[in-house]
């Protein structure tokens, strides 16, 4: 099983000090930015393009082509600003790849920039992980001391500067337009658009802005090639991507693999399910993603694949759950986390997800009636679609997709006058996903 691993991102993170330059340019690292250089900006986008690698943030759309959107005929500078504020729950690759080698990123940085032909780059790290931004800030400074960074990189006649940013701690700024307000000084609260980043982002400047592993990947593609990237994946769902399993599984981690395997094989991976327990439900991209169940075990783990079943592939944060976990309780602790992290711009978001977790709060504890179950569904009707950012919508995916695959757990709430789950009534709501 073990040869549906592709480590390419993760390939280094064993070696003994892996985070250091030495370590990094022993592997053949800042190669790639070498052979860049030496290659017309346009025909670095053209190469990304060709590879099919699409945006590893959540939303997948086309990296090359969001490169192409960059009008050169703009005379303001252009920015690279990389998203690191990786703060969706459940979501964890980001912060280990940056702490395991945070060199495979600045690598990328320069050559994307490179590529946009931007002289100013930024990366925005979650404020939280300390640890990661002196990481990022030590790997920085060594590039700039090898001259990978600075003024005439390598005799090229391009310069850059990156600058490492810690954010002050807010959900809201992992949305690009939030983020580029928090980068400006700013309270991070979403833009409207248009017009759009690639037109007037950072300081009203044609700004490209990609999350870490979409940034971090660009390396392997120029060293290897596009056809080297487009050979693994699907047909329209390129390369290979770092899957974080956590939860119920008896080894969670990181599975660096192609996209389009499946939760069966990932969880034969990582040891399979704790003993003595079986699947219940699982998010496929984080908890902003529709929930699913043991019966799309099989689902290809791509854009297309998981978005057929009525779900998103999001950033691949596969948290798995037994027939332990109470649903609702654990649907209420997501609402809990959206309604904090609300910006409190619009009025679906700010009051929507407020009621929402009242709402859920009073079926938790057994309260109500089961109208009060459509009553549920109906605020989420009336906040999807309707609010000015994706924090919203990503509020309500979980519950509505719970009630589907689970309505009968909320009515056991309610004929218990309270949450069930104990030990010995966990057996009965084992097989509850199998009931839509």
């Amino acid at each position: 099983m073990t040869d549906v691993l592709t480590p390419v991102l993760s390939d280094n993170w064993g070696d003994e000090r892996a985070w250091t330059l030495a370590a990094y340019e022993a592997r053949g690292g800042y190669d790639a930015l070498k052979k860049a250089l030496t290659v017309a900006p346009d025909d670095i986008i053209t190469i990304v393009k060709d590879s099919g690698l699409r945006g590893r943030g959540g939303a997948g759309f086309p990296t090359g082509m969001k490169w192409g959107f960059i009008p050169q005929d703009n005379p303001k500078p252009k920015y690279l600003v990389v998203n690191a504020d990786e703060s969706e729950p459940g979501t964890c690759k980001d912060v280990p790849l940056m702490m395991a080698s945070p060199h495979t990123l600045v690598e990328g940085v320069i050559i994307s920039s490179f590529a946009i032909r931007a002289n100013n780059a930024f990366i925005y790290v979650r404020g939280e992980v300390l640890h990661v931004v002196r990481r990022l800030q030590r790997a920085v400074q060594e590039a700039y001391l090898a001259g990978h960074l600075g003024k005439n990189i390598h005799g090229s006649g391009y310069d850059l500067d990156i600058v490492v940013h810690a954010g002050a701690g807010a959900y809201i700024c992992g949305e690009e337009t939030a983020l580029l307000d928090s980068l400006e000084g700013r309270r991070g609260q979403p833009r409207l658009r248009p017009p759009f980043p690639a037109v007037a982002g950072l300081y009203a400047s044609p700004t490209v802005i990609n999350n870490v592993e979409s940034i971090a990947s660009v390396p392997s593609i120029i060293a290897n090639g596009a056809d080297w990237f487009s050979s693994m994946g699907t047909e329209k769902s390129k390369g290979y991507g770092i899957f974080s399993l956590s939860g119920h599984v008896t080894n969670p981690g990181q599975f660096e693999a192609p996209l389009g395997i499946t939760l069966r094989e990932l969880i034969d991976l990582a040891g399979g399910m704790r003993e003595g327990h079986q699947l219940k439900f699982w998010t496929p991209g984080g908890s902003s993603t529709p929930l699913l169940t043991a019966e799309h075990l099989d689902v290809p783990l791509d854009f297309e694949g998981v978005g057929a079943v009525g779900s998103m592939l999001g950033t691949r944060a596969l948290q798995i759950f037994d027939e332990t976990t109470c649903v609702v309780r654990a649907v209420l602790r997501w609402t809990e986390f959206y309604k904090h992290e609300s910006c409190g711009k619009c009025t679906p978001c700010r009051e929507g997800t407020w009621w929402l977790a009242q709402t859920l709060a009073w079926l938790e504890k057994g309260q109500g009636s089961e109208s009060d179950i459509d009553l549920l569904l109906d605020q989420c009707d009336n906040i999807l679609g309707r609010s000015f950012c994706a924090l919203a919508d990503g509020a309500t995916s979980p519950i509505s997709s719970s009630i589907k695959y689970f309505r009968d757990e909320y009515l056991a709430h309610l004929e218990h006058g309270g949450c069930p789950f104990d030990p010995a009534a966990s057996a009965v709501f084992a097989n509850a996903g199998a009931k839509a």
